[in-house]
């Protein structure tokens, strides 16, 4: 059955609140560019990254630019992540949304000179994601399903022109890596929910006198394939990150 409480998205909260508040006590100085600490040694900043600080492929999704910046992307957090991580199950779910924060900013190193921060890439992932889900459980959803994968459309839609408003400094690239990334880890890893009928002993022995069997959700999928879909994430975006290495498009 599907996990009732989504104690990591909760947890992911946690921690990046966490981490805003030692940006807003760490102090900012010339040497880090205006920067207080925190960002200087953890934001997405190409340059440090053809260094050899792989680490900023990941750790941008711990810090935020802003008050409103963290708000947001929190409240977007909790909105789509506890009804996923029901769903994907506590595990599988922390791993999407690491591969989303990863996918997302390789695909900004990639194409996006600037500095940056943000937990949107790991969100557009869980996004991209929600949308798969829907799509390969559709037979479960019944007439929910039209609805449900309409909603979805409409956030990425509206959420990518807002992306490419001239003069919003936002990160687009990093969103639409991070969609990717949550569309290619779920289409291979997600669950695949069916209904299973338990037919107990106890019902066969006394067949005919009123008792039903019980229904539970089972998820069809495999261990291994998660683990394959991790790693078909990994090895695409890996690439395009070591390529980018090689071959750098932006500065």
């Amino acid at each position: 059955m599907p996990s009732s409480r989504p104690y990591m998205t909760y947890s992911i909260m946690g921690i990046t609140i966490g981490f805003y508040l030692l940006q807003l006590i760490s102090s900012s100085s010339p040497y880090y560019g205006g920067m207080d600490w925190t960002t200087y040694y953890g934001a997405k900043i190409n340059e440090l990254i053809r260094a050899g600080e792989l680490w900023r492929l990941l750790t941008p999704v711990l810090l935020h630019a802003s008050i409103p910046h963290i708000l947001f992307n929190m409240y977007a957090l909790l909105v789509i992540g506890v009804g996923l991580e029901r769903y994907f199950g506590h595990g599988r779910y922390l791993l999407l949304y690491v591969l989303g924060g990863f996918t997302g900013n390789v695909l900004s190193f990639l194409f996006s000179s600037g500095y940056s921060v943000g937990a949107s890439t790991a969100i557009f992932g869980l996004i991209g994601a929600e949308g798969v889900f829907l799509y390969q459980n559709q037979k479960l959803l019944g007439a929910q399903f039209g609805r449900a994968i309409g909603n979805v459309i409409f956030i990425i839609v509206i959420n990518l022109v807002i992306d490419f408003v001239p003069g919003s400094g936002i990160d687009y690239w990093g969103h639409i890596g991070g969609l990717l990334g949550g569309l290619i880890f779920t289409w291979f890893a997600g669950p695949r929910w069916e209904v299973e009928t338990i037919y107990p002993s106890s019902l066969l022995q006394n067949f005919g006198q009123g008792l039903v069997p019980a229904a539970s959700l089972v998820d069809k999928r495999e261990p291994r394939e998660v683990w394959t879909g991790a790693m078909v994430t990994l090895l695409i975006f890996g690439a395009l990150a070591v390529i980018g290495m090689i071959y750098p498009i932006t500065p």
